[in-house]
């Protein structure tokens, strides 16, 4: 009897072997126990999603409370998404040491103290130093949650289970904007935020009751945790990987455009640039949710069945993302149509699910024992293209008095910058995946189990 292993996850993927030199098991079965262990973890992942963009629907209303201008406004989400970006590698090193269970726990108490704290702060300060803490919780969730569908998923169910808990994700932002906003201008600032805070508390009792890591007879090997050198090797071997980088890079380029307008800036700029209703404005940006979501069930879907479609849905959403802002920005009118923005949130909706194609650059070049670390890295690079565009936004907004046009500008540039490496990167990254399914095809044939 010969062993076969799967394509496309790192679980049963080609190419790699135990330490001992014996194969890796056999793909999990998956089922509706895992469905039911991987919805808890998922489950958390969309509290901390609620939490992460509750300042989206906030931004007016926390600017008149803390009394700030653009740049200071910009400073909660900068922070928080600092703080995110920087936990990125220290939480994959820790998922790959301790295990989903932990470390989503910690996360869950990180931030559901954070967005408590923000619910009770009298200053801005005190505000600042919340967010950066829900930050920090928020940072321990999506990694988490990719590494438990991994665990409990079959390899070839990779990239369709990665776009659902983006999904997942997206539904939390969805509540963020139906719900927490009607909450915010109906109960209050602190009743909103601090009731939110609950969710958190429920979440939690799931996850110590019910939540596993992987299913049994799917035990990860033991792997010698000797410190600062294993920190080094787990980041440099994931580094080298050309696939981590091009993945990295692919999240940099095509998560940031919605990532800016729903986290903080679309608000602002479809209320106080193009003269909309709050009420209209939150329609739009129910429309990006809505978006993303029917992205993700497609990308996912086209991905599962053709693994060649991603770099070509990564450059077309770039492509089509940066036409439909510079139309909208250099619109010859007073204010941009509606039909035309409306088109633009539409588009806005791909952006989420094109990062996710990173993970599906990244998951096949690496063994199980690095894929945290490697799914820190590539998720790292969105969120610092995030940081940078909410800081040049605000900065430029501030430099030229409201000038949205000028300071939306920035998102060309990163745009632009992250298009040139993912470029650089796709030939080299192309041929070590091919180098993988040649060396996993021959250990398939030759390897007993």
């Amino acid at each position: 009897m010969t062993g076969t292993s799967g394509a496309g996850d790192p679980a049963g993927s080609p190419g790699f072997r135990r330490p001992g030199g014996s194969p890796l098991p056999a793909d999990p079965p998956g089922g509706r126990r895992a469905l039911a262990v991987w919805g808890i973890g998922v489950s958390v992942y969309f509290v901390a999603v609620i939490f992460r963009t509750s300042l989206g629907v906030a931004g007016l209303d926390a600017a008149d409370r803390f009394d700030v201008n653009a740049s200071a406004l910009s400073t909660f989400s900068i922070l928080q998404l600092l703080v995110y970006a920087g936990m990125q590698i220290p939480v994959g090193l820790l998922v790959d040491r301790l295990g989903t269970k932990k470390v989503l726990g910690i996360g869950v108490v990180l931030f559901t103290v954070g967005q408590l704290g923000f619910a009770l702060s009298p200053s801005y300060g005190m505000a600042l130093a919340s967010r950066a803490l829900l930050g920090c919780g928020d940072a321990m969730t999506f990694i988490s949650v990719l590494r438990l569908g991994s665990r409990w998923f079959p390899a070839r169910r990779g990239p369709l289970i990665g776009q659902l808990a983006g999904l997942a994700g997206m539904a939390g932002n969805l509540v963020s904007t139906l719900v927490l906003a009607r909450l915010l201008h109906g109960i209050g600032w602190t009743a909103a935020f601090g009731g939110s805070a609950f969710a958190g508390v429920v979440v939690f009792v799931l996850l110590l009751l019910f939540l596993k890591d992987h299913p049994e007879g799917h035990e990860p090997d033991s792997v010698a945790h000797r410190g600062a050198t294993y920190v080094r090797r787990q980041i440099a071997a994931s580094w080298r990987e050309p696939g981590t980088r091009l993945g990295m890079w692919v999240h940099f380029t095509t998560q940031f455009p919605a990532m800016v307008f729903l986290l903080l800036w679309g608000m602002p700029f479809l209320v106080e640039a193009q003269g909309l209703s709050r009420a209209t404005a939150g329609e739009l940006l129910t429309l990006v949710v809505l978006s993303n979501m029917v992205f993700g069930l497609v990308y996912g879907q086209l991905i599962a069945r053709r693994h060649g479609a991603r770099l070509p849905l990564v450059l077309g959403t770039v492509g089509v993302t940066a036409l439909l802002w510079a139309a909208t920005l250099a619109y010859p009118g007073e204010t941009a149509p509606m039909w035309l923005l409306v088109v633009l949130c539409t588009v806005l909706g791909a952006c989420g699910p094109a990062s996710m194609i990173g993970f599906d650059f990244s998951r096949p070049v690496n063994p199980p024992e690095r894929q945290g670390t490697a799914s820190g890295i590539t998720n790292m690079g969105g969120f610092i293209a995030s940081m940078t565009t909410l800081f040049a936004v605000g900065v430029l907004l501030d430099a030229t008095g409201g000038d949205y046009g000028v300071a939306f500008a920035a998102v060309f540039v990163l745009q632009a910058f992250g298009l040139s490496q993912i470029l650089r990167l796709r030939g080299q990254a192309a041929r070590r995946e091919r180098e993988r399914l040649v060396v996993g095809r021959v250990q398939s044939v030759h390897v007993p189990v």
